[in-house]
């Protein structure tokens, strides 16, 4: 679970700065759209967990942060991980 969060924050970024604010017409339009979006993503955006830099700068500088991803998924806090409703509050939601 712990190494989908990542891909889940990207996608989540997408939607809500590309997706839903230019509201494409057809896939073609949606294809450029969404290529330009990732580009500006790579190459432009600065990253906080990148220094404030952008991944094709680290990239191409061949310095990687050795703290910048924690992909260890630590078991003992797997109840904080998910996003949906585990059953015993399922219980409690139907409950109340």
């Amino acid at each position: 679970m712990m190494d989908n969060m990542f891909i889940e924050r990207l996608w989540r970024s997408l939607k809500r700065e590309d997706i839903y604010f230019k509201g494409y017409a057809d896939g073609r339009e949606a294809h450029i759209g969404i290529a330009s979006w990732f580009e500006f993503y790579n190459a432009t955006c600065p990253h906080q967990a990148l220094g404030h830099r952008s991944p094709m700068t680290v990239w191409r500088e061949g310095i990687l942060p050795n703290t910048a991803v924690d992909m260890t998924l630590h078991l003992d806090n797997a109840v904080a991980l998910p996003t949906w409703p585990q059953p015993q509050q399922q219980q409690q939601l139907c409950a109340a």
